[in-house]
């Protein structure tokens, strides 16, 4: 039988940085303007720290960077950054990693069934859902939102009362690979996403790029 495939979808798939430091740093000059935020953190946000932050939740991202707003303010702000990636998605602004359609059409045609696990809101899977008609490779899009933030490794129960095992998971960060680890699946890390070096050591393979995701265990 073959296995499921579970994709991550940014840093895997979605080349996200394209929108989403734009919309941090938008949102960050209307927390200083309200006089919520120092200056002078925002001003040294460096690109490296805001990408460290994909692959986390809305709320985790903001207890790293913001502990001490109100939570409040930090609903408010995760609100607009998904507003903003949202006009960005919209207006045909967010980009896929080249190639990386081959390969899901591949796969496709080896008869792969395939769904997306991400921890992201639900509008986001939403307009992501539309934008690039993720319907004609992928049978759900699991986001966190709808399982109330719950971490990849609670939500790989839901995908496994759908779809059967045995599991292939591919990402690009270490919830990645705990996600792989509980459920017993083998992991496909993506080192040309956003992990940190050495987060995806423990991967059963690596992929430098989208296509090398179909040089291993799935070729």
């Amino acid at each position: 039988m073959l296995p499921t495939l579970i994709f991550d979808y940014d840093g895997t798939i979605h080349d996200t940085m394209k929108i989403y430091e734009p919309a941090v740093r938008k949102t960050c000059s209307w927390l200083t303007e309200k006089k919520e935020v120092d200056p002078a953190r925002v001003s040294t946000l460096t690109t490296a720290r805001i990408s460290s932050w994909l692959g986390m939740n809305s709320k985790e991202m903001w207890n790293d960077f913001l502990p001490e707003l109100p939570e409040a303010l930090k609903e408010q702000a995760s609100a607009m950054v998904g507003d903003f990636m949202a006009q960005q998605v919209k207006a045909h602004q967010a980009v896929w990693y080249p190639k990386i359609r081959e390969v899901l059409n591949t796969l496709k045609s080896r008869g792969y069934a395939m769904v997306i696990l991400s921890n992201c809101k639900t509008s986001y899977a939403k307009v992501h859902w539309q934008e690039f008609d993720l319907g004609q490779w992928f049978s759900a899009f699991y986001d966190c939102e709808t399982y109330h933030f719950a971490p990849k490794t609670e939500i790989i129960w839901e995908v496994k009362k759908e779809f059967p095992g045995p599991f292939v998971v591919i990402g690009d960060r270490s919830s990645d690979l705990a996600c792989a680890k509980e459920s017993q699946s083998y992991f496909i890390g993506c080192s040309y996403g956003f992990g940190a070096e050495g987060e995806l050591r423990e991967a059963d393979e690596l992929a430098a790029e989208p296509a090398d995701i179909l040089k291993g265990r799935l070729s």
